[in-house]
This record gives C-alpha cells, structure tokens and sequence, in this order.
C-alpha cells in the first residue's frame, strides 16, 4: 500500500468554483494525463473528475509521498504561490490513500452518500488511463479491489441508493407544482440527465434531450419517449422549446448557457439547475438577468443536510469497508516481501546444509549413507521451525510497522533479494 497515493480536491473543503480551476475538458484527457506521468517521474496516473471532486491517484515505484505541488502545476499549468498547492488540495499516502479510495469508490465519501454514480464514473476514468497507456500493474491491482468493494457494498446496502439527481428532480417538481409548465430540458447527454429524465418520466413530466450530438441526443430521448434537440438549434433559438427548467450536465469546458442563450430567454426565465464542473450556465449572466441557478454549490448542501440519516443506514457498508481494507492489508504487506522472506528461508536451510555437512566431513566421518541422509532430513526441518519466527514475526511487521521496519530488519541482518545470510561473513 506503501505505494499508493491520492491528491485532490472536493466539495469536502472547496466549492464548485474552486474544484472547476483543476478540470480538465475530455479532448484534453489524455495529454494531461501524459503530463501528469511525466510531473510524477513514471507513476502509474488516474484522473477521476465528477460534479463535486476532482482527485489524482498514482503508484510508484517506492514509497508514495505528498505531490501535491506536482500534481497542481501539471492540473492548472502555472506554479503555485505562498502554499497554494498545499491549501487547495488534499493529500493521502499509503493505507490511508487506499481507505479513501474504497470510501469514494463505496459512495461513502460522496456528498449524497451512498451514491452509486461514483461507480460508473470511476470506471470511466480507470478505462481512460489504460487507453492512454498510463495505468499499470500496482494501479490496476488497487482499482479492481476497490471496484469489487464497490460492488460489494452495493448488494449489502440497506436502502436504494440515493443521487444528486434526485435532489435535482426534488427541486424541479417543487418548481413545476401547480404550473402548466413546458417540458424539462435536459441539457447534454450524462449518466446525471439520463437518471434525472428516468425519474421525470416516472412523474409524467415530459422532457427534450438537448446534446451537442443530435444522434447522441436521440439515442437517450428514444429511451425516454422524448424530443431530441441538437445544442446548436437550442443555442439559436431556445424559446421553441419553451423549457420550464433546464437540467445541465454537459461536460463543455465553457458555459453552453452563455449570456446570449440566457438573453433570449429572459422572457420565460426558467430554472437552471446546472451540474457542470465548470459550470454549464454563465453564473455572472444568470444572477445580473435575475435567473435562478441552482448551482453544485446549492446541491451539495442540501445533501450534506441528510448526510449524517444516510451514513448511519449505511454502517454495514463501513463495517465491510474496514474488513476489506484489513485483508488487503495483509495480502499487499505479504506479497511485498515474498521475495526477501522466500530467500531468508532459502539463506536458513544453506546455512544448515552446509553445517552439517562440515560436520559429516570433520567430525562424524563413520556414519553410513543412511545416517547421513537421516542426519540431512533432521538439519532441514530444524532449519524450517527456526525460521518459522523470524518468517511470521517480519510478515506482522510488514503489515503493521511498514516496509521501514523491514528494510531495516534485512539491512542489519546482511540480507537482501541477493545476497544470502553469511554472504559476508
């Protein structure tokens, strides 16, 4: 776990605004995650970006330690000033990167908690690292866990799972109650609008898919029973759609509801809900035309207001999570020094060989063959038992002290995956 690391930024202690300035657009992906590989010397990189975080997760070749001004200049392109890497972003190492990883992956860290968008989203990012050629072995190994826990902990879960679409759709019926409104848009084509349209169809409310993709747009509207609009032909002309809100969720790096769109609508002045990170209304426009915008910002309070309700009904999840993150634990400290404990036994039965056999050519001269085998046997399993201890005694320490503790163990004992024990005696 040692290896293992985690810089990043959420609605934990950022708001929307602050989170945005280290998005990157996805035509930009996978060049900044070449740049990122090359800020962190080789590491294996991933780039997880949803509505409300934005987090590096890196393996390196030895220990993992706090990059956070690294990741910051390779995420914004400038330096940063008078500690502003450390103030923006958050750092974990070690098992604590690995625990935090298991919570974002489980929704336990996500703002509506328990959510399982998160999944899907990590997915997402994970396959985008492999086609940029940037994850590895160690990342893969630490994603596939976490990603089991996940899916774990969605079958345990006591209750359905909650999403920041629902307090979306929550706002929009409060909006559309006792109006005769026009349909919702749903701006752009995300597992947010779809989720959002899903729950909306369930309530009667009519929707138009508006995507930068008209085929796109279509594809989901099909599903829904919609309309499908392009972006452009709702761009040029949005009062034909006659939305009563409009549903953002567009991955545009620039506001697609732009002061232009928002001019043209002023007339019929609908809600904006605007799940973009940047965000997809311009914020300055919507509140100088007296829009009212419910910002990321806006969402993640009103979920943080039920938060404590969702984490008690989830404490299975965290149980499991805490068990799982043991195991692992355990397994990763093993593997980490299987070749040093395979060739400290290795070093105990050589020593012991060639013991006995100084002791068959300078002392017990006259035994037979077959006392010479038995007195062999005898030598390999004394050999065994003795390092039994110090084999079970440096797994504990690797499990529990770290790989400090070890390596000093076999620096001082004059051992290493090379030299064997007595090699410099």
């Amino acid at each position: 776990m040692h290896r293992f690391g985690i810089m990043g930024v959420s609605y934990r202690h950022a708001n929307a605004g602050q989170v945005a300035q280290f998005a990157v657009p996805k035509d930009a992906l996978a060049h900044r995650l070449s740049v990122l590989r090359e800020a962190l010397q080789g590491a294996e990189v991933l780039y997880l970006s949803t509505c409300n975080r934005v987090e590096i997760l890196f393996a390196t070749a030895g220990p993992a330690t706090d990059r956070r001004t690294e990741v910051f200049r390779a995420l914004t392109g400038r330096e940063p000033v008078n500690g502003e890497a450390t103030a923006a972003l958050r750092a974990w190492v070690g098992e604590a990167a690995v625990e935090h990883l298991l919570l974002v992956a489980c929704g336990m860290d996500s703002a509506q908690a328990g959510e399982q968008d998160i999944y899907v989203q990590l997915k997402g990012a994970w396959q985008a690292s492999r086609e940029a050629e940037v994850s590895g072995p160690l990342l893969d190994r630490i994603l596939s866990e976490a990603m089991n826990m996940a899916r774990h902990a969605h079958r345990i879960a006591t209750h359905d799972a909650p999403s920041m679409a629902d307090l979306a759709v929550k706002r929009v019926m409060q909006q559309l109650q006792g109006q005769q409104a026009g349909p919702v848009g749903l701006v752009g084509v995300s597992p947010m609008t779809r989720r959002c349209g899903l729950m909306l169809r369930e309530r009667g409310i009519t929707v138009a898919v508006i995507n930068r993709t008209l085929d796109t747009a279509q594809e989901l509207a099909g599903e829904l029973g919609a309309t499908a609009v392009s972006l452009e032909a709702f761009r040029e002309d949005p009062t034909v759609q006659a939305c009563s809100v409009l549903v953002c969720a567009s991955g545009a790096s620039e506001p697609v509801i732009d002061r232009a769109v928002l001019v043209k609508l002023a007339r019929s002045r609908p809600l904006l809900i605007d799940f973009g990170l940047p965000p997809n209304v311009d914020v300055d426009a919507a509140r100088v035309l007296d829009f009212t915008r419910v910002g990321m910002d806006d969402l993640v309070q009103t979920a943080r207001d039920g938060r404590v309700q969702h984490l008690l009904r989830l404490a299975p999840v965290r149980a499991a999570i805490d068990s799982h993150l043991a195991r692992l634990r355990s397994e990763l400290a093993a593997r980490a020094i299987g070749p040093q404990l395979a060739q400290l036994r290795d070093d105990f039965e050589r020593i012991t060989a060639g013991e006995i056999e100084r002791l068959l050519r300078e002392v017990l001269q006259g035994l037979d063959e077959s006392q010479r085998n038995q007195l062999s046997g005898w030598g390999r399993t004394l050999a065994h038992r003795l390092a039994h201890l110090p084999l079970s005694g440096m797994r504990a320490a690797a499990e529990h002290a770290g790989p400090e503790a070890t390596d000093a163990f076999f620096r001082e004992a004059r051992l290493s995956r090379k030299a064997g024990v007595g090699d410099n005696e």
